[in-house]
């Protein structure tokens, strides 16, 4: 098949999952073009597996200090350039579009009436699973932002419903679970560096490892700051005993497949953020804080209890269920996925 993937470069949680389908639809002998949006062309790093891509503006929103700003977020919006995307893409002998909540690749298979798979955490909530601050607004978003005619969402828990478990990068399926007791992967995007060196620097203890937007590695005492590195990432992660991040939804799956102890900040603002963090207190997966609180997150490095989830290997039944063509039967796709979940 010739397929069109749309992915979200706002998380790069979006870029990880969707790392694993393509290559597993590539290893099939299917030919994937993919559209990025969401970010600057040149903010995209590691981006091999994806070739050949197109990067283009989309729809994104501005964050300060922890916070959505929504004055910001539309003054930079330029709906214009969107559509006119949208309508110079050429779809000449497309079959299929799938998108991980990427909102040109969706209205493209819209417009050209081609058969559209959403796939993506955010699809989960067209479901009855946990949803924190719901109100009409986040509810219309949610469901119009990348519209698909089959969602295929994903989570940690099924909650009864026809979902899937997470995707989860092959290398951390096969990793031998290896921890540094006192390491602490810290990766708050959306915080100011200086309110997160503010919140732990008093814990002289324990060696953080602090992921954000600088040019260079940078240790101070037992600070260690890095620059985005997809390798780097997966390396602390795994050696690792602690997670602090915002409440996005892949690193919190990665940190589940290993056995780390998780503590989540939402983005203040964003309803699945906010969502993400009810259900890791309902189903008992780690802590949350509203606001970076350093009595928190000394409580939680102080805490034992870390759950361990073993997922399959979602990307490549996503990839078998693609091959028999049977799109609308979401369910027994589900079904499968959680038979092999312990």
């Amino acid at each position: 098949m010739n397929i069109l993937y749309g992915v979200q470069g706002t998380g790069n949680g979006h870029i990880s999952r969707s790392r694993e389908i393509i290559l597993q639809l590539k290893s099939m002998g299917h030919h994937v073009d993919v559209i990025l949006s969401g970010r600057a062309p040149e903010a995209f790093w590691d981006m091999e597996d994806f070739k050949p891509y197109k990067a283009y503006r989309g729809l994104t929103f501005i964050t300060h200090k922890g916070k959505i700003d929504y004055t910001k977020t539309a003054m930079q919006l330029n709906l214009p350039q969107l559509y006119s995307d949208i309508r110079s893409y050429q779809t000449n002998g497309l079959d299929l579009v799938v998108t991980d909540f990427e909102p040109i690749a969706a209205r493209i298979a819209k417009k050209h009436k081609i058969p559209c798979l959403g796939i993506g955490h955010q699809y989960a909530f067209y479901h009855d699973i946990p949803f924190a601050n719901g109100n009409f607004v986040a509810r219309y978003i949610i469901r119009n932002y990348a519209p698909a005619e089959i969602p295929i969402g994903l989570h940690w828990h099924h909650f009864n419903q026809p979902i899937l478990p997470p995707i989860i990068p092959t290398t951390l399926n096969s990793a031998t679970p290896r921890q540094e007791p006192h390491k602490v992967l810290v990766y708050l995007p959306f915080e100011a560096l200086t309110d997160i060196i503010s919140l732990i620097h008093s814990f002289e203890y324990h060696n953080f490892f602090i992921y954000h937007d600088v040019k260079e590695a940078d240790d101070i005492g037992n600070l260690h700051i890095r620059p985005f590195s997809r390798q780097g990432f997966l390396q602390d992660l795994e050696e690792c005993t602690y997670v602090i991040s915002s409440a996005g939804f892949e690193l919190i799956s990665e940190a589940l497949i290993l056995g780390k102890k998780i503590l989540v900040k939402p983005l203040e603002g964003q309803m699945e953020q906010y969502s993400n963090a009810l259900a890791i207190r309902e189903l008992n997966l780690g802590m949350d804080m509203n606001t970076l609180d350093k009595e928190i997150v000394g409580e939680f490095l102080e805490s034992s209890d870390a759950k361990t989830v073993n997922y399959p290997d979602v990307a490549l039944l996503i990839a078998q269920w693609l091959k028999k063509g049977q799109w609308h039967d979401v369910a027994s796709l589900a079904k499968e996925c959680w038979s092999l979940t312990n």
